[in-house]
């Protein structure tokens, strides 16, 4: 069965709510087996285990997380030698316009050589129903992916 992991960080719970959204998308297909976990809790043996990664960040100071930065500083070396290449994809709750914590995001994950799967999204202030509705799409659209073997 093909692994999904939704890997986040949330202080203020904006982010939070964005990856349970994304959580229930994913559930949707059945064929996929979908887990949500903090980014102080994920480890190399997630990556690993994950035939995709959706990753979740509160935009702090026009960068991620800095729960999400430490997640990249454990396992990118490991990550490297032993050739570990989930693809992913990316949602920010932004209290500006998001588009440095992508940036920089995209930055490090080009560093492992990781395919992106689909556009960011970004929740600006605070999370509408719109935003989770975008959340549960990109959730279901990647497990989907995942399902017909197109990822």
């Amino acid at each position: 069965m093909k692994q999904l992991s939704i890997i986040y960080h949330s202080k203020s719970g904006n982010t939070r709510k964005m990856a349970h959204a994304v959580l229930a998308g994913a559930q949707l297909e059945k064929e996929v087996e979908s887990h949500l976990i903090t980014a102080f809790d994920a480890n190399l043996a997630t990556l690993a285990n994950s035939d995709a990664v959706i990753f979740g960040t509160p935009e702090n100071f026009g960068y991620m997380s800095g729960a999400l930065k430490d997640f990249f500083d454990r396992t990118y070396d490991d990550a490297l030698s032993k050739q570990i290449r989930p693809a992913y994809a990316l949602f920010v709750s932004a209290g500006n316009d998001g588009t440095n914590a992508i940036r920089e995001t995209r930055r490090i994950l080009a560093g492992y050589n990781m395919q992106e799967l689909a556009e960011p999204i970004i929740s600006r202030k605070r999370v509408t129903e719109a935003d989770e509705q975008a959340c549960k799409v990109l959730g279901q659209t990647i497990a989907a992916g995942l399902a017909l073997g197109i990822f």
